[in-house]
């Protein structure tokens, strides 16, 4: 299913991160975990943040995706369902 995930990091530990480099490996690592087909960065109501859209197989993948953003950026994460347009056509025509 495809998924967005939203991550808003904690200042204070963000700029940490930042300066011993644990933010740019967690980054990293999430994209090659999840091999989005989109990722975005940028301020989130004042926080940095980032967004990810992926394909996620299985809903226990959500602790290994979430617990790094969590435990090491003190991030607030959402996850949820989400369509791209191809996909919203095909769920309008199904529902007629």
């Amino acid at each position: 299913m495809r998924v967005m995930l939203r991550a808003r990091f904690d200042t204070q530990v963000a700029n940490k991160a930042i300066k011993n480099g644990a933010l740019q490996k967690i980054m990293q690592s999430m994209t090659e975990q999840l091999k989005p087909e989109a990722t975005y960065f940028g301020p989130s109501e004042g926080e940095r943040s980032c967004t990810f859209v992926f394909d996620m197989k299985d809903s226990s993948q959500l602790v290994v995706i979430s617990e790094p953003l969590l435990e090491e950026l003190g991030a607030k994460v959402e996850i949820q369902p989400c369509m791209n347009g191809d996909d919203l056509q095909k769920g309008l025509a199904a529902a007629r």
